[in-house]
């Protein structure tokens, strides 16, 4: 019994610490949040890669969001994103 209590609070613990780890874009910067960084990061040729790879930065800067500021490249993408907490 005491096997399956343990086990459920991990299982609980786990799934709220994936949650508060995730950082959202946001296309303008959030009211009452304030900018703490940078990021930049480069993918291949999909734009959808190259937002993957900067939400994950983020998230593990411990950014609650994020604002691409730009991207460039044509067979190489680069990218950077304003973080904000």
């Amino acid at each position: 019994m005491k096997n399956i209590t343990m086990t459920f609070a991990a299982i609980a613990l786990a799934t709220a610490s994936f949650s508060t780890l995730a950082a959202t874009e946001v296309q303008s910067a959030p009211a009452g949040q304030q900018a703490i960084g940078v990021v930049s990061a480069t993918s291949g040729n999909s734009l959808t890669s190259l937002q993957n790879k900067l939400s994950a930065k983020a998230s593990e800067a411990g950014a609650s969001s994020y604002r691409i500021i730009g991207a460039s490249g044509d067979n190489h993408l680069y990218g950077t994103a304003e973080l904000y907490k």
